[in-house]
């Protein structure tokens, strides 16, 4: 591969794409699975470049439409909120998206995943199934069904790799796509929130990441010993939130985790086998 990009072979049939920031793991099966990794991993090779690009008004909450595919699949699966919420919020689940777009540009196949960091965007054919699994405080698996028209899983959270201006430990959320389910996630997550309370640790994202698209805003990086009153509180305000998204058709259901504690919204098809596609 060119531009620093590189690809690697896994066991199991896996493929291995990574280029600075972006990490990913992709799986197809089918008689087409060899031509559908090629045709990922050429595509790969302009997908950092492209977003650098149109990077500052990727950190921005307004302006005019992106220019790159992965870039408008950032800004559409945002503008439907109506909080504070930059295109960037959608970047780990856009890319997946698009990758597994080339990976489906094609016949012979019978389902197909991309992974970048955890945030799945995947495609089944009908009548065929994938398990994957997601964050919780006993961890879990979701039985996913060609007929369910779930196309991506995304987990967000204050533990997690980018910031959070809430307090939920993680938020997994299933949607039609990576990037819609991935933009729900972050924001189910700032959600989940105690403002004000003093066990509770912020400082301004700006003074951990200089160019973070949160600028100033104060993203959580502690978070103290809570009651059970105000884990319940808190998820509440979370729930309040992932039912507005899931009424208005953004999400299909949600998990979310603070503590011990968990509350889950909407259709949540949990499994007990073995998780074939990690989450």
């Amino acid at each position: 591969m060119s531009g620093g990009a590189q690809a690697a072979m896994l066991p199991g049939g896996r493929l291995h794409l990574q280029h600075g920031p972006i990490d990913l793991i992709l799986g197809a099966d089918g008689p087409g699975r060899a031509a559908a990794l090629a045709r990922a991993a050429r595509r790969f090779e302009t997908i950092l470049d492209e977003l650098v690009a149109e990077l500052p008004r990727l950190r921005s909450p307004d302006g005019p439409a992106p220019h790159g595919p992965v870039a408008r699949r950032m800004a559409a699966a945002v503008a439907p909120y109506e909080v504070f919420v930059t295109p960037m919020a959608a970047v780990a689940g856009a890319v997946a998206d698009e990758i597994l777009a080339v990976l489906r540009d094609g016949a012979g196949l019978q389902r197909a995943h991309v992974s970048n960091g955890g945030d799945v965007a995947l495609w089944l054919a009908p009548g065929e199934t994938m398990r994957a699994a997601i964050a919780g405080p006993a961890g879990g698996r979701v039985a996913l069904r060609a007929a369910d028209g779930i196309g991506g899983v995304a987990t967000s959270g204050w533990r997690g790799r980018s910031h959070s201006l809430g307090i939920a430990d993680s938020v997994t959320a299933l949607a039609a796509s990576a990037a819609e389910a991935d933009a729900a996630a972050t924001l189910i997550a700032n959600a989940v929130d105690l403002p004000g309370h003093t066990a509770i640790t912020r400082v301004p994202a700006s003074e951990l990441s200089p160019d973070s698209d949160l600028g100033g805003r104060l993203v959580t990086r502690e978070v103290g010993p809570l009651t059970e009153a105000e884990i319940a509180a808190a998820l509440a305000s979370g729930v309040r939130f992932a039912e507005t998204a899931r009424g208005g058709g953004l999400i299909r259901a949600a998990l979310l985790a603070l503590g011990s504690a968990q509350r889950i919204t909407g259709p949540l098809p949990l499994a007990t086998e073995p998780a074939l596609a990690p989450a």
